[in-house]
């Protein structure tokens, strides 16, 4: 088989249906799809897709709990069968020729290990989707508020890539996971995600073990895919914030081994809460006005 497309769900009924009937590649391929317990009408849409016959090539499962993305990602990729495996969030809505565009890229580049699209927003603007790969430096800097106050300067955007040409095609660091193309091969290499990273930032830390590994990430703008980003999280905004910094944190010590680590741990930790407690307030300031 050409394909596997590994697809986690959690409360994402406004969205997966969208999201299947997006899917139709023109290689041989197969969807699997891993609930994490949703609690709204997420599951009972996924039997009814199966029991249609509106998709053959789909595969469920139920997990008895929220797994995690992490977790519930290696389960799709030990059941994958196809040479190349597509990661799809499920609130994403493939431009009927995306798919067949990136298979085709790997398929012309044996020496890239996977491909992302184009990220639009709803309203079909590009989604920043491109990053390098977070250092001590780069994430005080963003830290600061510099970075946007200077969006041209490339040495305070070195994390965050602001400047980055999303009209040429070219190799990325870290593209966002929402719609990742990578080969089987690697994945099973590496031992699929991290699940130390249950939500947020398994992703970076996957493309930086494939850049360690000597393999790299292309970037093909004329596949595209909208995608809506954060969909199925926004109803816990608030754990969410705290998770994405924690995660952060956590994957800056695990790639730091250095003794030098721990002095920079104590300036980051702290400053890492105090963004998060902020963006917090901030949060509810704007549903307090929004009433």
């Amino acid at each position: 088989m050409k394909l596997s497309i590994v697809i986690v769900t959690f409360n994402s009924a406004a969205d997966i249906e969208a999201c299947l009937k997006s899917v139709r590649p023109s290689v041989p391929y197969e969807v699997i799809v891993i609930d994490n317990a949703s609690l709204d009408r997420t599951r009972q849409l996924l039997e009814q897709a199966v029991t249609s016959g509106a998709h053959p090539q789909l595969c469920i499962i139920h997990n008895p709990a929220n797994y995690g993305y992490a977790r519930a990602n290696n389960q799709g990729i030990a059941l994958a069968r196809g040479e190349y495996i597509l990661l799809l969030n499920p609130d994403t809505v493939l431009f009927p020729d995306a798919v067949d565009r990136m298979v085709e890229y790997l398929d012309r580049h044996p020496e890239v290990a996977g491909v992302a699209p184009r990220l639009l927003n709803p309203d079909g603007t590009t989604q920043l989707s491109i990053r390098s790969f977070p250092t001590f430096s780069s994430v005080l800097w963003e830290l600061t508020g510099l970075p946007r106050l200077f969006p041209d300067c490339s040495r305070l955007n070195r994390w965050r890539r602001r400047d980055f040409d999303y009209e040429k095609p070219q190799y990325a660091e870290q593209p966002m996971a929402s719609c990742l193309l990578l080969r089987r091969s690697i994945l099973v290499a590496l031992g699929g995600f991290d699940e130390r990273f249950p939500i947020y930032y398994n992703d970076v830390d996957l493309c930086y073990r494939i850049y360690q590994q000597g393999g790299r990430l292309a970037y093909l703008p004329e596949a595209r895919v909208y995608h809506k980003l954060g969909a199925s999280t926004s109803p816990l905004r608030i754990k969410m914030i705290y998770e994405n910094h924690r995660s952060l944190f956590r994957f800056l010590r695990k790639h730091n081994r250095k003794p030098s680590f721990i002095l920079k741990g104590v300036i980051l930790l702290p400053l890492l809460e105090l963004s998060a407690l902020l963006r917090v307030l901030l949060f509810r300031l704007k549903k307090i006005v929004s009433r």
